[in-house]
């Protein structure tokens, strides 16, 4: 890196990355996170997310799987919804 880009670079006040990092956790996409607080990119946030997370230890660690896997189920039982309610709306069409 040279003397210029060291220079150049943003720094990020510590609120700043623990609101970021919290609009994550909120759910909230990492590129409208980014593009709300003016970063260039989703990378920093996510070296800020990881980072915040291994220092609240092993406890936060698994209370953010645990919100992966809820969302993921979450996104089985709307498709399976949607599923069921395009199929209700075709078997009570009047033929």
């Amino acid at each position: 890196m040279s003397k210029r880009n060291a220079q150049s670079r943003r720094r990020y006040n510590d609120e700043l990355k623990a609101e970021a990092v919290q609009m994550l956790l909120d759910g909230h996409s990492a590129k409208s996170v980014a593009s709300r607080l003016g970063l260039s990119g989703t990378n920093v946030l996510y070296r800020w997310k990881g980072k915040m997370l291994s220092e609240s230890g092993p406890a936060a660690t698994a209370l953010e799987a645990r919100v992966q896997e809820l969302e993921k189920e979450l996104r089985r039982v709307e498709q399976e919804r949607d599923i069921l309610k395009k199929a209700l709306a075709i078997f009570s069409q009047k033929t």
